[in-house]
């Protein structure tokens, strides 16, 4: 499985390093959020690689939802149960809770399918910042505070009518942002695509922190940072 080299299983337990979490950041998310770097002051394992180890690790169900519960740190050992059931939590030994996961419908657990869910829906969430974030915050005059740019992966649902594909996109449907103060909820619709047709749907909500009156200037010396961190 692709996924191999960014996890560490001994038995049910799992342990992620720091280099490994900034190598999927970067290599396969294509996130290069400085929260996700080695030695970074608060560092944190993405949630995109928490997601795709479940589905590695359980299967890739009809219907999901998984919601955040914790920031992951380095060499963190989270527990796998070996069986679990529509409802169950990844938490780590000492029973704190990460990562909550609900399911329903048929199981594929088929690496082809599996990994090609997981690529493509890293790709979509490498591209929200630049892509579908900024321009939101401009759009409402807002934004995050520059000098500690945090944005927090709340949740994320879906649902796929069926396993019959090899190649997977996803493409954004919607998106929205709701201001409560420093506090900015957005939620970002997406469609399943593969082979040109519609096969799945899913919603994706982050949450802005800090947020404050939106400087172009300032928001364009974040992007660039942001692209250079990349280029580099």
């Amino acid at each position: 499985m692709f996924l191999s080299p960014y996890f560490t299983k001994q038995d049910q337990s799992v342990f992620i390093s720091a280099q490994q979490a900034s190598d999927f950041a970067k290599k396969v998310a294509e996130d290069f959020n400085p929260i996700h770097d080695v030695g970074a002051k608060r560092f944190c394992v993405p949630g995109d690689l928490l997601f795709a180890l479940v589905l590695t690790e359980y299967g890739l169900s009809q219907n999901m939802q998984f919601k955040f519960a914790g920031m992951v740190g380095d060499n963190v050992e989270l527990h796998l149960d070996k069986s679990v059931t529509d409802q169950f939590s990844i938490c780590d030994t000492k029973g704190k809770e990460y990562l909550h996961i609900e399911r329903q419908g048929e199981v594929c657990k088929c690496d082809v399918q599996t990994a090609a869910f997981i690529k493509s829906y890293v790709a979509f969430s490498g591209l929200n910042f630049i892509h579908v974030l900024m321009p939101m915050m401009k759009q409402h005059q807002v934004m995050i505070n520059p000098e500690r740019p945090l944005v927090i992966y709340e949740s994320m649902s879906f649902h796929l009518e069926h396993f019959d594909f090899s190649t997977m996109s996803l493409h954004l449907a919607e998106q929205s942002l709701v201001i409560n103060g420093k506090r900015g909820d957005v939620t970002l619709t997406f469609e399943l695509h593969s082979e040109g047709k519609v096969i799945g749907s899913g919603v994706k909500t982050l949450v802005l922190s800090g947020l404050r009156e939106y400087d172009d200037e300032k928001a364009q010396q974040m992007c660039d940072r942001y692209e250079n961190r990349k280029k580099n």
